[in-house]
């Protein structure tokens, strides 16, 4: 009978707190299950049969999703200051997928807590042992992913992966449908606002609506179809190539027709780079490269209108994807007049700070406080204002109207450009000029034209 009240006392209590106070409900979905650190293995031990995995992972952006300096002052800036509880609880809801091992394991549990006791395994990102101890998700979003971890290397336990006849004297193996399927990158590639439930980040279900997320099985290209494909010279996108990669997964293991390469490079050249490894640098470019294509369109000259037309060639997602209202992709336009070599319109240009100029056409998402005003801090996110961006295999014309009226010549000069945030922002999380990111282009198209 005590046992009965008591229970009955603690469901009051939960739905007294429900009801006095919602913002615990954005609390209580970033609850995880807890594990002792002691029940995951490093991915230096992971290293010692999968030598060549462990090398690709290194200095991916998943293995330094911790050590990101850009992720780390940009994610603390927009925590500072904020006072509604609401928001708070999106803001230090970052650590989820940026430090999974230790929010799974006790810490941290949010953003604000002192990175200096992080445990060393922690720090290292998505890594092998937590990534191949998944069994599901409970929903393909904000990482509510399910384990079944092992208890250290004295008794690792079973790995998961996409192998039905695998075989290891260190750990037991086994088939897992869920590590060959796209939702188990969309776990964390799918955000939510933890308590406005705005849609953050929508990468795996850009992929699921578009052409690529094929009910004919021969079609159907899942992330790891390209991402996984992706090694230095193979960007493996859409518009390219993805050959599969001969070799072994263990060190003197079989020789398979492909193993799923782990280099998780995305878009992002600078990261990467910063921590040395010019390589995967490189392949990030050679991804932004071979996404999208670029072409001019005169239809409408003689009425003073030129189209440029943008198409998402290579991407299995939106470009650009992801936290896209940080994300820059846009246009820089510069049309001169072939006869006299003057500029007669331009557009997408830096100023003396590195920052975009207004006139930018740029794709991108904006939200918004609720109230129709635009917010840059995702923790204020109550809607979302703008939402320019491109589907998979899809394209976007922008129509610029010329602003001569008398002109014989037309030299115009187009580029898609990219990069991963905006100048501005960065000087305000890091100081001025302290971080300048590189600027990709992604696509380039010159044309002359006559006026008919």
């Amino acid at each position: 009978m005590l046992r009965y009240r008591l229970f009955n006392a603690t469901i009051l209590t939960l739905l007294t707190v429900f009801i006095v106070c919602p913002t615990f409900l954005g609390q209580a979905l970033f609850a995880a299950e807890k594990y002792e650190l002691s029940r995951f293995i490093s991915p230096e031990t992971c290293g010692d049969c999968h030598s060549e995995i462990f090398s690709q992972w290194s200095n991916s952006m998943h293995s330094l999703a911790q050590k990101d300096p850009v992720y780390l002052n940009v994610s603390e800036f927009l925590r500072k200051g904020l006072v509604d509880q609401d928001e708070i609880a999106e803001a230090e809801s970052c650590v989820k997928c940026h430090v999974p091992v230790g929010v799974v394991t006790g810490y941290p549990t949010k953003l604000s807590d002192d990175k200096r006791k992080i445990p060393d395994i922690a720090n290292k990102g998505i890594q092998c042992d937590y990534c191949h101890s998944a069994i599901g998700a409970e929903k393909i979003y904000n990482n509510d992913i399910k384990l079944n971890p092992g208890h250290g290397e004295d008794d690792p336990g079973t790995k998961n992966g996409p192998r039905k006849d695998a075989e290891s004297d260190f750990h037991e193996t086994k088939y897992s449908k869920f590590h060959t399927r796209s939702e188990i990158c969309g776990t964390c590639h799918n955000v939510k606002h933890v308590v406005f439930n705005t849609d953050l980040e929508t990468t795996y279900e850009e992929w699921k609506k578009g052409p690529y997320n094929s009910h004919d099985p021969e079609k159907r290209i899942t992330c790891q179809g390209c991402h996984m494909f992706q090694r230095p010279d193979l960007p493996a996108t859409g518009s390219t190539k993805r050959i599969k990669n001969k070799g072994e997964a263990a060190d003197d293991g079989p020789v398979r027709e492909h193993v799923f390469t782990h280099y998780f490079v995305g878009g992002n050249r600078f990261i990467p780079e910063k921590f040395g490894d010019r390589e995967k640098g490189k392949m990030a470019e050679e991804r932004l490269k071979n996404s999208a294509s670029l072409a001019i369109e005169t239809g409408e000259i003689e009425k003073g209108k030129l189209g440029i037309k943008i198409t998402n060639t290579g991407a299995g997602h939106y470009l650009p994807t992801g936290l896209t209202n940080i994300r820059q992709m846009w246009l820089e336009i510069t049309i001169k007049d072939s006869d006299n070599g003057k500029t007669v319109y331009e557009s997408g240009k830096f100023d003396q700070d590195s920052c975009l100029k207004d006139d930018a056409i740029i794709f991108n998402t904006v939200f918004g406080d609720g109230k129709g005003n635009p917010v840059v801090n995702i923790a204020k996110a109550r809607e979302v204002l703008k939402d320019k961006r491109i589907p998979p295999l899809e394209s976007l014309t922008e129509t610029i109207q010329l602003p001569l009226e008398k002109w014989n010549h037309l030299s115009v000069h187009v580029k898609l450009l990219y990069r991963s945030a905006p100048q501005k922002i960065l000087d305000m999380v890091s100081g001025k000029g302290k971080i300048k990111l590189p600027v990709v282009t992604m696509a380039s198209v010159d044309r002359k034209i006559a006026k008919p």
